[in-house]
């Protein structure tokens, strides 16, 4: 039986993967956070076989989230289950330690099946985000591919049109530090400006 951890701040979605996974005779939900704090604290206490996450939940999510649950108990396989398409996000999530990727998009078929792969010990993305991920240790990804976690999380924000000032509020930085980690975005990625990296989101579809 794969013991399964759902997390996700929507009750609907939990509801719905719930419904889902109790279809089945070899897959069991066993518990369910509705933030980040709450997964690794149930992780910390627990054992499961696999936890289902959400990207974007308030307060510990994203990268974040996966590199703790992993440190706090590194056999644990984790899915990443997000509206965010995998362009955006599946390479660096398998690179912090996600088994996984799918966007909620997926049917359902598709949902039980990457369960039991990731929880045999496989790995589930997309052939084009496999091709990305091999380009980019081959040192020939995209230009925002080279930006760190934090790095790309302030690209995407000022991609959005958000202010210094409000990128700092949102991730709890001085402005001063958002507008270093700017510019070295300009730098990293070669690009003039704020306009030159709106235009290259768009491209690029990584809003």
């Amino acid at each position: 039986m794969i013991r399964v951890l759902i997390a996700d701040d929507h009750p609907i979605v939990r509801d719905g993967l719930k419904r889902i996974l109790a279809a089945t005779t070899d897959i069991a939900v066993t518990a369910e956070a509705a933030s980040g704090e709450e997964a690794l604290a149930l992780v910390r206490d627990n054992d499961y076989d696999m936890a289902l996450l959400d990207m974007s939940m308030p307060g510990l999510s994203g990268m974040d989230l996966v590199k703790r649950l992993k440190s706090e108990k590194p056999k644990l396989k984790l899915l990443v289950l997000s509206m965010h398409g995998e362009k955006q996000y599946a390479a660096r999530a398998l690179k912090a330690g996600a088994s996984g990727y799918m966007t909620k998009e997926s049917a359902a078929q598709e949902l039980l099946g990457a369960i039991r792969k990731v929880a045999a010990g496989g790995v589930h993305i997309s052939e084009a985000t496999a091709a990305d991920l091999v380009a980019g240790s081959l040192g020939e990804g995209p230009p925002h591919t080279l930006l760190s976690d934090r790095e790309y999380q302030v690209f995407r924000l000022l991609a959005e049109g958000r202010s210094p000032t409000e990128i700092a509020a949102q991730l709890h930085l001085s402005v001063k530090t958002v507008s270093t980690h700017k510019a070295r975005i300009l730098e990293k990625m070669g690009l003039a400006g704020t306009a030159e990296l709106v235009r290259y989101a768009l491209e690029n579809k990584l809003l």
